[in-house]
């Protein structure tokens, strides 16, 4: 979530790329909601699909790595088994070592978010763990999320 925006302030519109994701019964608490850790694993399949699908992780020939180094999450309203919510992702922020994602989950039909996140990925190399530069085609294949 950018700092201009309050969490419950957030809409679809403010996010560019989105993944369907269904709960599952094993995701319930003792109260019948989904669990809040499970949010953050929505949260990590979504990107982890937009990051093979644009090819920023397991791309041909790519010797770095994104390394998670924060996250964060305001739950705002629950989510009830069975659901199938709607993860919405754009970037915050594309720095020269780090890219900002902020992600958003949605209830179907619903203009406010569950929940807002964010996840802020460092690059480095895999074998030595040094921090790298993001390569141009790492910063192309995710420019068209970046928020407005």
């Amino acid at each position: 979530m950018t700092s201009a925006k309050a969490a419950k302030d957030e809409r679809r519109g403010d996010y560019k790329w989105w993944m369907p994701v269904a709960s599952r019964w094993s995701d319930c608490d003792a109260y019948g909601h989904v669990n809040n850790a499970v949010y953050y694993s929505w949260f990590d399949t979504a990107l982890t699909t937009l990051a093979i699908e644009r090819g920023i992780l397991r791309a041909p020939g790519q010797t770095s790595i994104g390394l998670c180094i924060a996250s964060g999450c305001e739950f705002l309203a629950p989510v009830d088994f069975p659901e199938t919510v709607d993860v919405g992702i754009r970037l915050g922020r594309i720095g020269n070592r780090s890219l900002r994602y902020e992600l958003a989950i949605f209830i179907p039909a619903s203009e406010t978010p569950a929940a807002v996140g964010h996840f802020v990925h460092v690059y480095v190399d895999a074998a030595t763990r040094r921090s790298v530069s993001l390569a141009e085609s790492q910063k192309a294949a995710v420019a068209d999320l970046l928020a407005a």
